[in-house]
């Protein structure tokens, strides 16, 4: 018995060594958790300053609309879907600071600026206006102002000025069922239209008329599948909404297989005498759907951060290694950001989005007049969920964003700015050295970029702002989703490529506005140009001969006309705003607008909607800073394009000096889309965007990212030398990534006619 237990023992023994071994071997090829927290090399601590720029709050935004509520000679509307006979809030947003004032508290420690919000009220109960307010101070509002004559000069704007609401769409679509309960049998059998059950949905042009004060707007059809936009079935409704009252709506116009038709009657009387030429509905496959047609396999490359990222987000503001800047997202106008800062030095005032346009050619009305104008329609309003590993690294710090556009709560939008560091796959600078001195040094591209997506009917426009360890930033978009298209007839092909079944792609621009508010060692700048120009010289060493070299031409532009750069005209290829400050070699210390455009034509400014668009004539222009100047488009431009409230040109005409002062650059970029079949089912980004870089230009004495830690150098014999080359010793920074789950809550925001 002794002996059986001893022999036990010894068993016991030998299987916990067994156990112990096979443990060690375990954990020592297990790595350690990825770092989760940013890493403590940040160069710049958070300030609580840049709130003064951030969006408002939830709460906020509530507090202003109770207020606002609560003013009973206002007489508002609580409802969501208000009809336009009611008095609405469209809008509460936040009201940017004067940065003269923002300036004081930012740098001086001066008074902080009253935080306070601006609210768009459409009055509809006595005859139709619009009118704006100032709502503060926040967080407790105590009073409002109405500032419609200071901002517009008039005490009211035109109803018809007003975007259409989600009580309006929820009136058209009611006399659309009305409309259709008349047209059931050639519906039926021209697009197997069947109510409720296999509807036609329907897709608005823009503007709505040819001339101010009008409200008329054509409406085409489109087959009930996902991507409806590449689905039109060659029939459309001219509707007159203008009235408050939808009972005084009427039809005007309809269009069916290319031919007119002045009433419904006229159209049914027509096709059941058998005297139009009837389309006739077939089942087709959705070659709109976005299911991918092969299951996933593999698994493509994903990025990770060894030692925790090197940026931080707190409240409004990002930290990236030398870079800092405050944020926010605009309702109307997308993306911006505020103060950004390199080695502690203010490069720029503002950054933003100001306006997305697209002009539509077409032989169908629902598209021949189109002139899309997305800030008047919300382009921020319209920045939903970021899907983690594809809109951004599954790795991204993202943030929520809140709104309060054509609603009657606050609504929030989860994860619809993201912010993660990036290696380009291309170095940021590098040389081998092959000759004398053999060695390597060079630098990966890891750049931090700002990312917001938005999605506006058909289009998804990828918005970024890139913030480089060389000190440059870039902002740049990229556009995606459906083409938009209309039905083929005769005559369709000089607007378009065929890219489906009677399908056409309707040629189109893309023109993107961007505010450039630099800051070059304070707000007295300069606007610079420097271009080249070929000069023959006779040769020292050989008189009798010439030899033509490019030589540097330097110019200074000292009024708001000469700087206003149209697209028709050559532009100098160096444009700067400048400081009269220089660096160690005697050069005035400056930014480089480099603009990145494939634009197509502009409108001609004869046609009488081009007014509205006027910031689109010029590549780029130079204004003197007005706070009353604050952005190139308006809400209402969409709508009142004729006689529009901003007329940016008007910017310009006043013709002021811009020599050594505050200076706003206005950067257009855009690209020409002649659609084709690849647009089938989405278009892809590749090529499809454009921007402007903003790179110093003397501002340094040297590079700037010769000082990163990012940098690598090794000569021979010192290959695996650590000290200048991290990429040597990267199994010591091994680790494994901690991924959290997916999740998506986008469809949450999603507007709902009801």
């Amino acid at each position: 018995m002794n002996s059986l237990l001893k022999y036990l023992l010894i068993l016991l023994g030998l299987i916990s060594v067994i156990i112990n071994i096979v443990l060690v071997c375990l954990n020592s090829n297990r790595r350690p958790k990825c770092l989760s927290q940013p890493q403590e090399s940040l160069q710049v601590r958070h300030s609580d300053k840049s709130l003064i720029f951030a969006d408002l709050t939830a709460e906020e935004y509530k507090l202003v609309r109770d207020y606002m509520w609560a003013q009973n000679d206002l007489k508002i509307s609580h409802s969501a879907t208000a009809r336009p006979s009611e008095n609405f809030i469209f809008l509460i947003d936040l009201l940017l600071p004067k940065k003269a004032d923002a300036l004081r508290y930012l740098d001086a420690n001066g008074q902080k600026p009253p935080r306070e919000a601006t609210v768009v009220v459409f009055h509809g109960v006595h005859g139709g206006y619009l009118k704006e307010y100032i709502v503060g101070p926040l967080p407790g509002p105590r009073q409002h102002r109405d500032v419609t004559r200071e901002k517009y000069g008039t005490t009211t704007l035109p109803f018809t000025a007003r975007p259409v609401t989600i009580g309006e769409y929820v009136q058209l679509f009611q006399l659309l069922d009305q409309v259709f309960k008349q047209l059931e049998k050639p519906l039926k059998e021209s697009f197997g239209y069947i109510p409720k059950e296999r509807e036609l949905l329907p897709f608005e042009g823009m503007p709505r008329g040819v001339k101010a004060g009008e409200r008329k707007t054509w409406i085409s059809f489109f087959r009930d599948y996902s991507g409806m936009y590449i689905h039109p079935v060659g029939f459309e409704i001219l509707i007159d909404h203008k009235s408050i009252f939808s009972s005084d709506w009427t039809v005007e116009k309809l269009l069916y297989n290319g031919e007119y038709f002045d009433s419904i009657d006229a159209f049914k009387n027509k096709y059941e005498a058998g005297a139009v030429k009837k389309i006739v509905y077939k089942e087709i496959p959705n070659y709109a759907s976005l299911k991918p047609k092969s299951k996933p396999s593999g698994l493509g490359p994903h990025q990770y951060y060894l030692r925790g990222k090197r940026f931080s987000v707190k409240n409004n503001q990002v930290i990236y290694l030398d870079w800092s800047f405050a944020f926010g997202l605009s309702s109307l106008t997308g993306m911006r950001v505020f103060d950004i800062r390199f080695k502690g030095e203010r490069i720029v005032y503002e950054l933003s989005v100001q306006e997305a346009m697209s002009v539509y050619g077409s032989i169908t009305p629902g598209m021949m007049l189109t002139k899309f104008l997305d800030s008047s329609i919300g382009i921020g309003r319209f920045a939903h969920e970021l899907v983690r590993g594809i809109d951004c690294p599954y790795a991204a710090t993202y943030v929520d964003t809140y709104r309060y556009i054509d609603t009657n709560v606050t609504l929030r939008s989860r994860n619809s700015i993201c912010v993660f560091e990036h290696d380009a796959g291309r170095p940021l600078r590098r040389h081998f050295s092959d000759f004398f001195h053999n060695g390597y040094g060079g630098m990966a591209n890891s750049a931090l970029v700002f990312r917001t997506i938005t999605a506006i009917g058909n289009y998804d426009y990828i918005w970024d702002f890139i913030f480089y360890q060389s000190g440059s930033v870039e902002a740049k978009v990229h556009a995606t989703g459906y083409i938009s298209s209309s039905f083929k007839m005769n005559g369709s092909l000089e607007y378009g490529h065929q890219v489906a079944e009677n399908v056409i792609g309707n040629i189109h621009t893309h023109f993107i506005n961007f505010k450039v508010d630099l800051d070059i060692l304070g707000v007295k700048n300069v606007f610079q140009t420097k271009d080249m120009v070929y000069k023959e010289v006779p040769l020292p060493w050989s008189p009798s001969y010439n030899a033509k070299i490019p030589q540097l031409l330097e110019q200074q532009i000292r009024t708001e006309k000469e700087a206003a750069m149209l697209h028709n005209s050559k532009t100098p290829r160096y444009l700067h705003i400048a400081s009269n400050h220089t660096n160690r070699w005697g050069h005035q210390r400056s930014y480089r607008l480099q603009v990145v455009s494939f634009a197509g034509d502009h409108l001609p400014e004869s046609e009488p909607e081009e007014k509205s668009m006027s910031w689109a004539r010029y590549k780029v222009a130079i204004t003197k800073h007005k706070d009353t100047e604050q952005t190139s488009s308006s809400l209402y431009s969409q709508n009142y394009m004729w006689s529009p409230y901003v007329d940016f040109s008007k910017y310009i005409e006043d013709n002021e000096k811009i020599d050594n002062e505050d200076l706003v650059a206005w950067v257009t970029t855009g690209f020409l889309h002649i659609p084709h079949a690849e647009d089938i089912p989405n278009t892809v980004t590749v090529g499809n965007g454009g921007g402007v870089i903003l790179r110093p230009h003397n501002y340094f004495d040297e590079d700037p990212s010769i000082h990163s830690p990012d940098g690598v150098y090794f000569s021979p014999g010192s290959e695996s030398d650590c000290e200048y080359n991290t990429m040597a010793c990267l199994e010591k920074d091994m680790c494994s990534s901690t991924l959290e789950p997916f999740t998506y809550h986008g469809f949450e925001g999603v507007m709902k006619f009801e």
